[in-house]
Protein backbone atom coordinates (compact mmCIF):
# COMPACT_ATOMS: atom_id res chain seq x y z
CA UNK A 1 0.00 0.00 0.00
CA UNK A 2 2.85 2.37 0.88
CA UNK A 3 4.71 1.57 -2.35
CA UNK A 4 1.57 2.24 -4.37
CA UNK A 5 1.20 5.68 -2.77
CA UNK A 6 4.82 6.48 -3.56
CA UNK A 7 4.29 5.60 -7.25
CA UNK A 8 1.13 7.74 -7.48
CA UNK A 9 2.78 10.78 -5.88
CA UNK A 10 5.88 10.43 -8.09
CA UNK A 11 3.63 10.31 -11.19
CA UNK A 12 1.72 13.37 -9.94
CA UNK A 13 4.95 15.31 -9.43
CA UNK A 14 6.24 14.57 -12.93
CA UNK A 15 2.95 15.47 -14.59
CA UNK A 16 2.89 18.85 -12.82
CA UNK A 17 6.54 19.75 -13.73
CA UNK A 18 7.72 19.46 -10.16
CA UNK A 19 11.21 18.34 -9.18
CA UNK A 20 11.68 14.68 -10.06
CA UNK A 21 12.33 12.27 -7.30
CA UNK A 22 15.96 11.96 -6.37
CA UNK A 23 17.87 8.84 -7.34
CA UNK A 24 18.06 6.80 -4.20
CA UNK A 25 21.52 5.48 -3.54
CA UNK A 26 21.14 2.28 -1.58
CA UNK A 27 24.71 1.10 -2.16
CA UNK A 28 26.12 2.90 0.85
CA UNK A 29 23.22 1.88 3.08
CA UNK A 30 23.43 -1.76 1.98
CA UNK A 31 27.05 -1.88 3.07
CA UNK A 32 26.33 -0.56 6.52
CA UNK A 33 22.80 -1.62 7.38
CA UNK A 34 20.71 -4.82 7.14
CA UNK A 35 18.59 -5.14 3.99
CA UNK A 36 15.26 -4.86 5.83
CA UNK A 37 16.27 -1.69 7.61
CA UNK A 38 17.57 -0.25 4.34
CA UNK A 39 14.27 -0.74 2.57
CA UNK A 40 12.30 0.88 5.38
CA UNK A 41 14.71 3.81 5.49
CA UNK A 42 14.41 4.30 1.75
CA UNK A 43 10.61 4.36 1.79
CA UNK A 44 10.49 6.60 4.82
CA UNK A 45 13.05 9.01 3.35
CA UNK A 46 11.18 9.19 0.06
CA UNK A 47 7.91 9.92 1.86
CA UNK A 48 9.53 12.79 3.73
CA UNK A 49 10.93 14.21 0.49
CA UNK A 50 7.51 14.03 -1.18
CA UNK A 51 5.80 15.73 1.72
CA UNK A 52 7.90 18.83 1.07
CA UNK A 53 6.21 19.25 -2.32
CA UNK A 54 3.02 20.37 -0.59
CA UNK A 55 4.72 23.65 0.32
CA UNK A 56 6.14 24.44 -3.13
CA UNK A 57 3.24 26.68 -4.10
CA UNK A 58 3.44 28.77 -0.94
CA UNK A 59 7.18 29.06 -0.14
CA UNK A 60 9.92 28.45 -2.73
CA UNK A 61 12.83 26.29 -1.68
CA UNK A 62 15.97 28.22 -0.75
CA UNK A 63 18.93 26.80 -2.65
CA UNK A 64 22.22 27.02 -0.71
CA UNK A 65 25.17 28.82 -2.36
CA UNK A 66 27.61 26.39 -3.90
CA UNK A 67 30.74 25.95 -1.83
CA UNK A 68 33.14 25.77 -4.80
CA UNK A 69 32.11 29.30 -5.85
CA UNK A 70 32.79 30.57 -2.35
CA UNK A 71 36.22 28.97 -2.35
CA UNK A 72 37.03 30.43 -5.77
CA UNK A 73 36.05 33.92 -4.61
CA UNK A 74 38.17 33.55 -1.49
CA UNK A 75 41.17 32.49 -3.58
CA UNK A 76 40.74 35.47 -5.88
CA UNK A 77 40.37 37.83 -2.94
CA UNK A 78 43.59 36.48 -1.43
CA UNK A 79 45.54 37.10 -4.65
CA UNK A 80 44.10 40.62 -4.99
CA UNK A 81 45.05 41.42 -1.38
CA UNK A 82 48.51 39.91 -1.85
CA UNK A 83 49.14 42.17 -4.85
CA UNK A 84 47.86 45.26 -3.06
CA UNK A 85 50.10 44.58 -0.06
CA UNK A 86 53.28 43.70 -1.95
CA UNK A 87 53.20 45.99 -4.98
CA UNK A 88 54.03 48.99 -2.75
CA UNK A 89 57.51 47.50 -2.34
CA UNK A 90 58.19 47.07 -6.08
CA UNK A 91 59.96 49.78 -8.10
CA UNK A 92 60.29 50.60 -11.80
CA UNK A 93 63.79 51.37 -13.08
CA UNK A 94 64.75 53.34 -16.19
CA UNK A 95 68.30 53.47 -17.53
CA UNK A 96 68.93 56.88 -19.10
CA UNK A 97 71.86 58.15 -21.15
CA UNK A 98 72.47 61.88 -21.28
CA UNK A 99 73.65 63.61 -24.44
CA UNK A 100 76.14 65.63 -22.38
CA UNK A 101 77.33 65.81 -18.83
CA UNK A 102 75.31 68.44 -16.90
CA UNK A 103 77.28 71.39 -15.59
CA UNK A 104 75.85 70.97 -12.11
CA UNK A 105 73.71 68.38 -10.44
CA UNK A 106 72.61 69.10 -6.90
CA UNK A 107 71.28 66.54 -4.47
CA UNK A 108 67.57 65.98 -4.73
CA UNK A 109 67.24 67.26 -8.32
CA UNK A 110 65.16 64.84 -10.34
CA UNK A 111 66.40 63.84 -13.77
CA UNK A 112 64.12 65.00 -16.56
CA UNK A 113 63.68 63.08 -19.77
CA UNK A 114 63.88 65.28 -22.85
CA UNK A 115 65.43 65.34 -26.29
CA UNK A 116 68.88 65.40 -24.70
CA UNK A 117 68.35 62.10 -22.87
CA UNK A 118 67.25 58.69 -24.07
CA UNK A 119 65.94 55.64 -22.27
CA UNK A 120 68.28 52.75 -22.89
CA UNK A 121 66.46 50.09 -20.90
CA UNK A 122 63.98 49.34 -18.17
CA UNK A 123 63.80 46.93 -15.30
CA UNK A 124 62.34 46.27 -11.88
CA UNK A 125 63.51 46.09 -8.31
CA UNK A 126 62.21 46.04 -4.76
CA UNK A 127 62.70 48.10 -1.62
CA UNK A 128 65.20 46.43 0.70
CA UNK A 129 64.95 48.72 3.73
CA UNK A 130 63.47 52.01 4.93
CA UNK A 131 66.71 53.85 4.12
CA UNK A 132 66.06 53.67 0.38
CA UNK A 133 68.20 50.72 -0.70
CA UNK A 134 66.82 49.03 -3.80
CA UNK A 135 67.72 45.50 -4.89
CA UNK A 136 67.74 44.68 -8.60
CA UNK A 137 69.69 42.67 -11.17
CA UNK A 138 73.19 43.71 -12.12
CA UNK A 139 72.34 43.44 -15.82
CA UNK A 140 69.57 46.02 -15.33
CA UNK A 141 72.07 48.69 -14.21
CA UNK A 142 75.30 47.36 -15.71
CA UNK A 143 75.85 50.48 -17.85
CA UNK A 144 75.57 52.68 -14.78
CA UNK A 145 77.86 50.38 -12.81
CA UNK A 146 80.59 50.49 -15.44
CA UNK A 147 80.08 54.09 -16.63
CA UNK A 148 83.24 56.14 -17.07
CA UNK A 149 81.75 58.93 -19.16
CA UNK A 150 79.42 60.36 -16.55
CA UNK A 151 76.49 60.17 -18.97
CA UNK A 152 74.63 57.23 -17.46
CA UNK A 153 71.77 57.83 -15.03
CA UNK A 154 69.17 55.68 -13.34
CA UNK A 155 65.64 56.84 -12.61
CA UNK A 156 63.67 54.91 -9.99
CA UNK A 157 59.89 55.12 -9.70
CA UNK A 158 58.47 54.25 -6.28
CA UNK A 159 55.22 54.26 -4.35
CA UNK A 160 55.12 55.39 -0.73
CA UNK A 161 53.27 53.60 2.04
CA UNK A 162 50.14 55.66 1.29
CA UNK A 163 50.12 54.76 -2.39
CA UNK A 164 51.52 58.04 -3.74
CA UNK A 165 53.89 57.72 -6.70
CA UNK A 166 57.20 59.59 -6.92
CA UNK A 167 60.59 59.12 -8.52
CA UNK A 168 64.21 59.71 -7.64
CA UNK A 169 67.62 59.26 -9.15
CA UNK A 170 69.19 55.95 -8.16
CA UNK A 171 72.85 55.86 -7.17
CA UNK A 172 74.78 52.63 -7.56
CA UNK A 173 75.95 51.37 -4.14
CA UNK A 174 77.31 47.93 -4.93
CA UNK A 175 77.05 45.08 -7.40
CA UNK A 176 77.97 41.44 -7.85
CA UNK A 177 77.95 40.21 -11.47
CA UNK A 178 78.59 36.64 -10.32
CA UNK A 179 75.08 36.50 -8.85
CA UNK A 180 73.58 39.18 -11.14
CA UNK A 181 72.73 41.39 -8.16
CA UNK A 182 73.04 45.13 -7.58
CA UNK A 183 71.97 47.65 -4.96
CA UNK A 184 70.80 51.20 -5.69
CA UNK A 185 70.23 53.99 -3.19
CA UNK A 186 67.53 56.65 -3.55
CA UNK A 187 66.87 59.69 -1.40
CA UNK A 188 63.66 59.03 0.56
CA UNK A 189 63.89 61.86 3.07
CA UNK A 190 60.37 62.85 4.06
CA UNK A 191 58.86 59.77 2.40
CA UNK A 192 57.58 56.69 4.16
CA UNK A 193 58.32 53.62 2.05
CA UNK A 194 57.44 49.98 2.57
CA UNK A 195 60.31 47.47 2.46
CA UNK A 196 59.54 44.05 1.05
CA UNK A 197 58.95 41.13 3.40
CA UNK A 198 61.65 38.53 2.88
CA UNK A 199 60.99 34.81 2.97
CA UNK A 200 63.19 31.74 2.61
CA UNK A 201 64.05 29.64 -0.40
CA UNK A 202 65.59 26.60 1.27
CA UNK A 203 62.18 25.10 2.03
CA UNK A 204 60.51 25.66 -1.35
CA UNK A 205 58.67 22.79 -2.99
CA UNK A 206 57.94 22.15 -6.63
CA UNK A 207 54.27 22.85 -7.27
CA UNK A 208 53.70 25.61 -4.73
CA UNK A 209 52.19 28.85 -5.98
CA UNK A 210 54.31 31.91 -6.71
CA UNK A 211 53.76 35.39 -8.10
CA UNK A 212 55.96 37.78 -10.07
CA UNK A 213 55.50 41.55 -9.90
CA UNK A 214 57.39 43.82 -12.25
CA UNK A 215 57.28 46.10 -15.26
CA UNK A 216 57.40 44.00 -18.43
CA UNK A 217 57.85 46.14 -21.55
CA UNK A 218 57.36 49.22 -19.37
CA UNK A 219 53.91 48.26 -18.07
CA UNK A 220 54.21 49.12 -14.40
CA UNK A 221 52.96 46.92 -11.57
CA UNK A 222 52.17 43.85 -13.64
CA UNK A 223 51.27 40.68 -11.76
CA UNK A 224 51.80 37.23 -13.21
CA UNK A 225 51.08 33.95 -11.47
CA UNK A 226 52.45 30.45 -11.65
CA UNK A 227 54.11 27.71 -9.67
CA UNK A 228 57.61 26.72 -8.68
CA UNK A 229 58.47 24.49 -11.62
CA UNK A 230 61.90 23.35 -10.51
CA UNK A 231 64.68 23.90 -7.99
CA UNK A 232 68.46 23.86 -8.05
CA UNK A 233 68.75 25.05 -11.64
CA UNK A 234 71.92 26.50 -13.14
CA UNK A 235 71.77 29.65 -15.27
CA UNK A 236 74.50 31.85 -16.82
CA UNK A 237 75.65 34.96 -14.97
CA UNK A 238 76.67 38.27 -16.58
CA UNK A 239 80.36 37.62 -15.87
CA UNK A 240 80.33 34.36 -17.81
CA UNK A 241 80.08 32.07 -14.81
CA UNK A 242 77.12 30.11 -13.53
CA UNK A 243 74.47 30.94 -10.94
CA UNK A 244 73.61 27.73 -9.14
CA UNK A 245 70.48 26.95 -7.15
CA UNK A 246 68.16 29.11 -9.26
CA UNK A 247 64.38 28.76 -8.96
CA UNK A 248 62.49 27.78 -12.10
CA UNK A 249 58.93 29.07 -12.50
CA UNK A 250 56.25 29.31 -15.17
CA UNK A 251 55.08 32.70 -13.86
CA UNK A 252 55.63 34.90 -16.90
CA UNK A 253 58.87 36.90 -16.82
CA UNK A 254 59.58 39.18 -19.75
CA UNK A 255 61.85 42.10 -20.62
CA UNK A 256 61.43 44.65 -17.84
CA UNK A 257 60.63 42.05 -15.16
CA UNK A 258 64.31 41.58 -14.33
CA UNK A 259 65.15 42.54 -10.77
CA UNK A 260 61.57 42.31 -9.52
CA UNK A 261 60.50 40.00 -6.72
CA UNK A 262 59.17 36.45 -6.95
CA UNK A 263 56.69 36.13 -4.10
CA UNK A 264 55.08 33.21 -2.29
CA UNK A 265 51.45 32.93 -1.19
CA UNK A 266 52.25 34.71 2.07
CA UNK A 267 53.54 37.82 0.29
CA UNK A 268 57.19 37.14 1.09
CA UNK A 269 59.99 37.47 -1.44
CA UNK A 270 61.49 34.09 -2.33
CA UNK A 271 63.58 35.14 -5.31
CA UNK A 272 64.72 37.87 -7.68
CA UNK A 273 63.37 37.42 -11.21
CA UNK A 274 66.35 37.23 -13.51
CA UNK A 275 66.11 35.31 -16.75
CA UNK A 276 63.84 33.54 -19.21
CA UNK A 277 64.22 31.27 -22.17
CA UNK A 278 62.68 33.04 -25.15
CA UNK A 279 61.15 31.61 -28.27
CA UNK A 280 63.67 32.07 -31.06
CA UNK A 281 63.02 35.14 -33.13
CA UNK A 282 60.11 36.39 -31.00
CA UNK A 283 61.63 37.56 -27.72
CA UNK A 284 58.59 36.09 -25.97
CA UNK A 285 58.82 34.04 -22.80
CA UNK A 286 58.64 30.31 -23.31
CA UNK A 287 57.31 29.69 -19.80
CA UNK A 288 60.72 28.57 -18.54
CA UNK A 289 61.81 31.39 -16.24
CA UNK A 290 64.35 31.73 -13.45
CA UNK A 291 64.85 33.65 -10.23
CA UNK A 292 67.84 33.98 -7.91
CA UNK A 293 66.87 32.38 -4.57
CA UNK A 294 66.32 34.85 -1.74
CA UNK A 295 68.73 32.97 0.55
CA UNK A 296 71.53 33.88 -1.88
CA UNK A 297 70.31 37.49 -1.99
CA UNK A 298 70.23 37.76 1.81
CA UNK A 299 73.82 36.54 2.02
CA UNK A 300 75.05 38.94 -0.67
CA UNK A 301 73.18 42.25 -0.33
CA UNK A 302 74.45 43.32 3.14
CA UNK A 303 78.04 43.15 1.85
CA UNK A 304 77.10 45.21 -1.20
CA UNK A 305 75.50 47.88 0.99
CA UNK A 306 78.46 48.12 3.37
CA UNK A 307 81.44 47.46 1.10
CA UNK A 308 80.12 47.87 -2.45
CA UNK A 309 81.49 44.49 -3.48
CA UNK A 310 80.70 40.89 -2.55
CA UNK A 311 82.60 39.22 0.25
CA UNK A 312 84.60 37.06 -2.19
CA UNK A 313 86.05 40.13 -3.98
CA UNK A 314 87.56 41.71 -0.89
CA UNK A 315 90.37 39.18 -0.40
Amino acid sequence: MVLSSVREMALFSLQNNLFPLPMLNTTFSTKTLPSVTTRRTTIFGSSLFLLNFANLNSTPLALPQLLPDDELQQQEDRVVQLFQDTSLSVVFIKDIELAKVPESFSKGVVLNEDEDAKVEGTGSGFIWDKFGHIVTNYHVVSKLATDTSGLQRCKVFLVDAKGNSFYREGKIIGFDPAYDLAVLKVDVDGCEIKPANLGQSNNLRVGQSCFAIGNPYGYENTLTTGVVSGLGREIPSPNGGAIRGAIQTDAAINAGNSGGPLINSYGRVIGVNTATFTKKGTGMSSGVNFAIPIDTVVRTVPYLIVYGTPYSNRF
